[in-house]
């Protein structure tokens, strides 16, 4: 018999009605009708071409047939709800695996992830490096992307999709803000991210254009200056993940959280 034609509600019903012996509890504690339960039986034993109850001057009877499947049939059922429980444990879990630029984490994601643990002392994190990091592969829970929009993704934005710029002097290049820099591969600093650029604006090295939010710590610090107005870009700061991970309530305790919601 094909696992997929497996009647496992009729022999939930069977199992009922086998532990009371009687049709009317077992419709009781799987709030049915003792028609219903009639039914199931009928059609179970339709389709397995044995009789499973008989009628006696007693109540009901199990037959030797009943009998010889009843103990296989209950661990059966002790296994699904082992493995009910494994798969829920998954996603009730209090550890986060989650996927942040590196300097997005260093300016921002970790005063909050730690403010978080602090009022959830049984949390754990998992941090893997990498915006585009892949959810199946990593094994993620949610991840940060400074990106346009979600995309696929179900998504929060983290703020406003604004830019600053900090420090004086020659522009600092680095991969997410060089289409303004003429000649950026030529440029006197060239750094790998955001983070880098605000810390080379800090030390002097010359004035970068960064994401705002990454940069506010050190604008209130007072280690480096906003120079000139806030701009408006394409680009923010997304909390993102698959809709399954996005419906997990340990998913949406953070993202309310990290969010302000």
């Amino acid at each position: 018999m094909k696992r997929t034609h497996l009647p496992l509600n009729a022999l939930r019903v069977f199992d009922a009605a086998a532990r009371h012996l009687s049709f009317t509890r077992a419709a009781d504690e799987l709030a049915v009708t003792p028609a219903a339960v009639g039914q199931q039986i009928r059609a179970l034993e339709d389709l397995l071409g044995v009789v499973l109850f008989r009628r006696t001057s007693k109540g009901l009877e199990l037959t030797d047939e009943a009998t010889a499947g009843l103990e296989s049939l209950r661990t059966g059922f002790l296994h699904f709800e082992d493995a009910v429980q494994a798969m829920q444990a998954g996603q009730s879990s209090h550890v986060y695996t989650i996927a942040a630029p590196r300097d997005f984490f260093v300016a921002w994601l970790a005063e909050r992830l730690a403010a978080f643990r602090a009022a959830n002392p049984q949390v754990r994190y998992v941090l893997v490096d990498g915006e585009m990091t892949d959810f199946t592969e990593a094994n993620l829970d949610i991840a940060v992307r400074w990106t346009e929009g979600p995309g696929d993704l179900e998504g929060v934005a983290l703020g406003e999709p604004e830019r600053v710029t900090v420090g004086e002097g020659e522009w600092i290049a680095w991969p997410g803000d060089l289409a303004h820099i003429e000649g950026h591969e030529k440029a006197p600093l060239i750094v790998g991210d955001a983070g880098e650029a605000i810390a080379a604006a800090a030390a002097g090295l010359g004035r970068a254009r960064v994401p705002a939010l990454l940069a506010q710590s050190w604008i209130d610090d007072g280690r480096v200056k906003p120079e000139g107005p806030i701009e408006i870009g394409r680009r923010g700061y997304w909390l993102v993940a698959p809709l399954p991970q996005w419906r997990q309530k340990k998913v949406k305790a953070l993202v309310a959280f990290l969010s302000g919601e």
